[in-house]
């Protein structure tokens, strides 16, 4: 009889042992990508106990994009952030493997949604220092409705805002923030349904280099700027210098996609990098134009998208499609045959039937 009493009492005391340590995370439902992922936790572990939380991409596995350790603090709770500045969005999970029992919560869905396509820039996204930054844009908010604006300048301190700026009847804003040294700046906007997205805009100074690591001097950077879509590219006609290669780039406020003909004759497609960063092309050019299509890598956008050109004589914008781009679809090969072909056709019922003639007699 004791014994039995005592398995009892020592599975009731193992239960409890086991059913004693719980973790519960929390990190909200739904998040704008670029915006920090914040996952907080309290587990009834001792102090100082290393827990692993890991980010997952579900899409029709679960994918792990990142692991990270978190501490047991003094009052059970822990905390761990993820950067989703460069991550697509979609449905993500964040989770505690091999949690402890009972009514813990170890693991939370959350919806990544992607609101930069909300915002488009007119102003370039590289300035000449002049004591002004400007930023003009347009925003997909309701008429007047305006928009938050914050600047971080590049010693990491807010040089404006979070201030409103008013929009007009279109989305469109208009703002001159005073600067007084060059670097890069990250100007992020909020609507009122949330945080939308960032941009950097860099500045620097009248003689400043765009490739500083050589010792060479570089020549003066000509530029110019036209309205572009998916429907509807903007597209540059590029005068070489004639005394070596072309370095063309975009602005960097949206994700564009560059074509252009290389010097054998080759159409060539571009698209490196994302809406945070330039796309870059060098081209070795002679006496000869050289011509080039940008239009956004996303169908929603309408943006002003700028090209810059080094070793150039002269940039502008075609007036009309220039003929490398031709327009006029390749011949349907399934439909369109040669009159040798059509010949052969010909012949080859003439010769069937003449041999069933032929059995028939």
């Amino acid at each position: 009889m004791k014994k039995i009493v005592l398995l009892a009492l020592g599975i009731v005391f193992l239960a409890g042992s086991v059913s004693a340590y719980q973790v519960n995370i929390y990190a909200p439902d739904t998040l704008t990508v670029g915006l920090p992922l914040v996952v907080n936790g309290t587990a009834t572990f001792g102090i100082g106990t290393p827990i692993d939380v890991v980010l997952y991409q579900q899409v029709t596995t679960s994918t792990e994009i990142e692991r990270k350790v978190a501490y047991i603090q003094s009052d059970s709770t822990f905390r761990v952030i993820f950067d989703t500045t460069l991550l697509p969005k979609g449905i993500y999970k964040v989770e505690v493997p091999a949690s402890g029992t009972g009514d813990s919560i170890s693991m939370r869905q959350v919806r990544l949604v992607d609101r930069s396509d909300e915002i488009s820039l007119t102003s370039p996204t590289t300035q000449v220092s002049s004591g002004r930054m400007y930023i003009d844009g347009k925003i997909g908010v309701d008429a007047n409705s305006g928009v938050q604006i914050e600047v971080i300048g590049p010693d990491n301190g807010i040089i404006f805002g979070p201030k409103y700026v008013g929009t007009d009847s279109q989305g469109g804003f208009d703002v001159t923030i005073p600067v007084s040294q060059t670097g890069d700046y990250e100007a992020s906007f909020t609507d009122d349904s949330g945080y939308v997205g960032s941009r950097t805009i860099s500045i620097i100074g009248e003689n400043e280099t765009v490739a500083p690591e050589t010792t060479a001097t570089t020549g003066t950077i000509l530029s110019a700027y036209g309205r572009s879509s998916r429907d509807n590219p903007a597209y540059f006609i590029v005068q070489p210098a004639g005394d070596g290669p072309v370095t063309v780039s975009t602005s960097a406020s949206v994700d564009w996609v560059v074509e252009y003909v290389d010097a054998d004759g080759n159409l060539q497609t571009v698209n490196d990098q994302g809406e945070n960063a330039p796309e870059v092309v060098v081209v070795n050019g002679d006496a000869r134009p050289l011509y080039f299509k940008v239009y956004p890598y996303k169908y929603s956008v309408n943006a002003v998208v700028y090209l810059n050109a080094e070793n150039a004589d002269s940039v502008e914008v075609s007036p009309t499609v220039p003929g490398v781009f031709g327009t006029n679809p390749p011949p349907d090969k399934t439909t369109t045959k040669s009159p040798l072909a059509a010949s052969g056709s010909v012949a080859a019922v003439c010769l069937a039937a003449a041999c069933m003639y032929l059995r028939r007699r």
